[in-house]
């Protein structure tokens, strides 16, 4: 009898997560569904091609260019030529190079990215 009192207090907690979970799965599906429109729209309307000109021209100006390519040469030095491959070599840059695009740019894309939804009202 007590474990049956003690699954019946149980039960609404497990419900609870059970919905809060299916909440949680429907709006990941919500916004993977929204990022595919935007992202369709920006290769439409040829937003995307502007904003990837911009964030090169941008990363050139401020150095970071300059300093990945260097990484770049230290990893390989460092593993030897003959023992990476550009998948290793892709894998161990990403992080640092996301860490080190500066906020400025990724501030301006981002309103850049901005004004372009508030321009779309289709969306």
């Amino acid at each position: 009898f007590r474990q049956y009192c003690a699954s019946l207090r149980v039960l609404p907690l497990a419900i609870d997560f059970l919905i809060n979970m299916a909440d949680y799965a429907d709006r990941k599906i919500k916004d993977a569904q929204m990022r595919a429109t935007i992202n369709q729209k920006l290769v439409e309307t040829g937003e995307r091609e502007r904003l990837k000109e911009l964030l090169r021209q941008k990363l050139i100006e401020c150095g970071w260019r300059d300093q990945m390519k260097a990484y770049c040469k230290e990893v390989v030095r460092q593993k030897g030529l003959e023992n990476v491959t550009v998948d290793d070599l892709v894998a161990e840059i990403t992080p640092k190079g996301r860490s080190m695009v500066p906020d400025s740019v990724k501030k301006e894309l981002l309103l850049r990215i901005r004004a372009f939804l508030a321009q779309q009202t289709n969306l």
